[in-house]
């Protein structure tokens, strides 16, 4: 039985999976859409969408919670100064994921995760 297991584990120990995540939030955040597999989509989803939530508000406390998870400085001062002020009036739901078919190598189920304009 899976009682209380949450999140997806991606078939990784949790510091790879947690590196995984990051450095795909970084790609999502600096390039806006991103090629992925399904699986990975939906698992970096929730995760993108509480850093731009985060970024709504320009605040030095803000700034150090979003450098503590994305890699790079760059995708820092993004969600910051274009990402944040983009989705201000907006509740929730900042990406989507588009499901572009399967990998011909090994048939995983490719995906797009993407802002929304």
């Amino acid at each position: 039985m899976n009682h209380r297991h949450v999140g997806k584990t991606l078939d990784r120990n949790a510091s790879a999976r947690r590196a995984l995540l990051r450095g795909l939030a970084t790609s999502i955040v600096l390039y806006e859409n991103v090629n992925t597999t399904l699986a990975k989509a939906k698992a970096v989803r929730p995760f993108v969408e509480r850093l731009i939530t985060k970024g709504k508000v320009k605040s030095l406390v803000a700034r150090r919670q979003l450098k503590a998870v994305l890699l790079s400085e760059l995708a820092v001062n993004k969600v910051l100064e274009e990402l944040g002020p983009r989705y201000a009036t907006r509740p929730g739901g900042y990406t989507r994921i588009v499901k572009l078919g399967t990998r011909k190598g090994d048939g995983a189920e490719i995906a797009q995760i993407q802002f929304v304009k």
